[in-house]
């Protein structure tokens, strides 16, 4: 068996095997025209003898097993009335590396999936095999959703406008002053660009790998302007001039605990803003509000980038209101 080959009977056993009828629990393929889920009028439906959409998506990332996003979108599916499975292929579990994309996307692609969702740390990684990037996409630099329709995979964002619109509901008097961004990562260059497109003056970059935050500050530059995003150096005389934090990195997720700031360097004045939602109560926000700072969890970036993502999977406009208060339900 071939290195390819060994990849795909991976993929085989981690999705395929265990893809579920979402009313029976029995494996795929879906059921014939005339079944249909349990749902009421009430939750959604389709006319008598239709056959529903069927759509096959996954999620790939690396430490991933406790993510909500698969509950989310087959929750909405259902209620869209569609026969909509949604699997975890965590890279830990099943060996894949950055190496392997270029054939977990031909195998996605021959199994009939619809898409799927990219999350750290293949969010730029997974680009040279792409078809074609949305324009945000390009521009960012990071792809987090691959819509696979006639035979292209094609590659688009949903993170900036997922953290963007929650955050700007949340606090919408912020970012009139300096920011403070932690994490230079695909998930950081989203939040960069959102924060950026919302007006803020000055973007502080910090990240622990100095080539990194160099090449996202060089990016939103091209994007913004030199004098509104530059490198950080000195994370507390950065904060010390700013009116808000982000923060952007993977530090606080059930498989990554800890905190990016220590707690001395936090004050009222700052509001902080996290994008890791699960748990919700991350060490940062917890330490934050003992300061007496505003915050905004990662609860709504989550359900947003969702909603787009959901939307590009399926060609259906999702009930964004339910699928916020799914993920809040979830996650409390």
């Amino acid at each position: 068996m071939t290195g390819t080959d060994a990849i795909k009977h991976r993929l085989d056993r981690a999705l395929l095997s265990r893809q579920p009828d979402p009313e029976t629990g029995a494996p795929w393929p879906a059921p014939d025209a005339n079944r249909r889920p349990n749902i009421s009028p009430a939750e959604g439906g389709w006319a008598r003898g239709a056959r529903p959409a069927i759509h096959r998506l996954f999620l790939l990332g690396e430490g991933i097993g406790a993510s909500r996003t698969p509950a989310l979108h087959e929750y909405e599916g259902r209620r869209q009335g569609m026969w909509l499975s949604y699997r975890i292929l965590d890279s830990l579990d099943w060996g894949i590396t950055a190496d392997d994309l270029p054939a977990v996307l031909d195998w996605a692609r021959s199994s009939g999936f619809s898409g799927f969702n990219v999350t750290h740390p293949f969010k730029q990684a997974i680009i040279p095999s792409l078809d074609e990037l949305s324009d945000r996409a390009s521009a960012l630099g990071a792809v987090n959703t691959v819509v696979l329709r006639n035979g292209r995979a094609v590659g688009h964002n949903t993170d900036w406008c997922g953290y963007q619109k929650p955050f700007r509901d949340a606090l919408p008097d912020a970012c009139r002053g300096t920011v403070v961004q932690l994490g230079a990562g695909g998930a950081g260059s989203a939040v960069a660009y959102a924060t950026l497109d919302l007006g803020t003056p000055l973007l502080i970059v910090h990240d622990i790998d100095a080539a990194r935050s160099a090449a996202l500050v060089e990016r939103m530059q091209g994007i913004f302007g030199p004098e509104r995003v530059r490198v950080g150096v000195d994370l507390a005389r950065s904060l010390a001039g700013a009116e808000g934090v982000v923060n952007a990195t993977p530090v606080g997720m059930a498989t990554h605990p800890g905190c990016p700031i220590a707690g001395g360097l936090l004050r009222p004045e700052l509001w902080v803003s996290e994008i890791v939602y699960f748990p919700i109560q991350t060490e940062l926000l917890v330490r934050a509000r003992d300061a007496g700072c505003r915050t905004v969890d990662g609860a709504g970036m989550a359900a947003e980038q969702a909603v787009r993502a959901f939307e590009l999977f399926t060609g259906v406009t999702p009930d964004a209101p339910r699928m916020h208060a799914r993920v809040r339900a979830m996650v409390a």
